[in-house]
């Protein structure tokens, strides 16, 4: 199950091309307000699931790029993620998050202390996404991957968005809603989500792709 990038513009798309730039849309004032992802996050510990206990580090570099690189290079991810090549191509990618503001932090998910996926966690309000629907306050977004092929096709995905939702709304008082973007084409992915509590609310077109909007609030739960 895959996501997408939280910042596109920062990716290159196939074949090397350059990333597309988000456009925003004029007049739509985006709310924000202090508590950037990267103030905190690092704190955050364990969350039991059915397949063992799940946390979120924040990506080191160099030491997790080859890790992160082989992941990206499987054609599975690459559909959606359009960062295959060498290490140089994901290292960009993350070391845009990692060097920048604050409000998205690249990482690693463990899972009983095991690297198997990968996850961007970010202010979704303060996003170029929050110009593409109402968006409202410390929304958080989250995209994701499972790296191992191993990790796919076993409702893993669905365990994993539910405890990192329930990770977000214990450590992020202010934050009412988590959402997510992916591509309308990422069947599994959607059907992950929704087996994590959210629900599909509209259908975004992206600057880069046809999305569905998927909501959590923080009185729902997983089916």
């Amino acid at each position: 199950m895959q996501g997408q990038p939280a910042h596109p513009d920062q990716r290159p798309g196939r074949a090397g091309r350059a990333g597309r730039h988000p456009v925003r849309v004029r007049g739509h004032p985006q709310p924000g307000g202090g508590g950037l992802m990267s103030d905190y996050l690092p704190g955050w510990g364990e969350a039991p699931t059915p397949a063992g206990e799940f946390r979120l580090r924040p990506v080191r570099l160099p030491a997790d790029l080859d890790l992160l690189a082989a992941w990206m290079n499987d054609p599975e991810v690459d559909e959606f993620w359009e960062l295959a090549g060498p290490p140089a191509v994901t290292e960009r990618h993350v070391r845009a998050q990692l060097d920048g503001d604050g409000r998205s932090v690249p990482c690693l998910g463990l899972l009983d202390g095991a690297p198997m996926s990968y996850w961007e966690v970010y202010r979704a309000d303060l996003d170029p996404l929050a110009g593409h629907y109402p968006a409202r306050s410390h929304d958080t977004g989250v995209h994701l991957l499972l790296g191992p092929v191993a990790s796919r096709g076993r409702g893993l995905g669905g365990h994993l968005l539910a405890a990192t939702a329930d990770l977000i709304f214990s450590q992020r008082h202010d934050c009412e809603r988590v959402v997510a973007e992916p591509d309308i084409r990422n069947l599994r992915s959607v059907r992950a989500f929704e087996r994590a509590g959210f629900r599909a609310t509209a259908e975004l077109h992206l600057p880069d792709k046809r999305a569905v909007l998927m909501v959590r609030d923080r009185d729902s739960t997983p089916a």
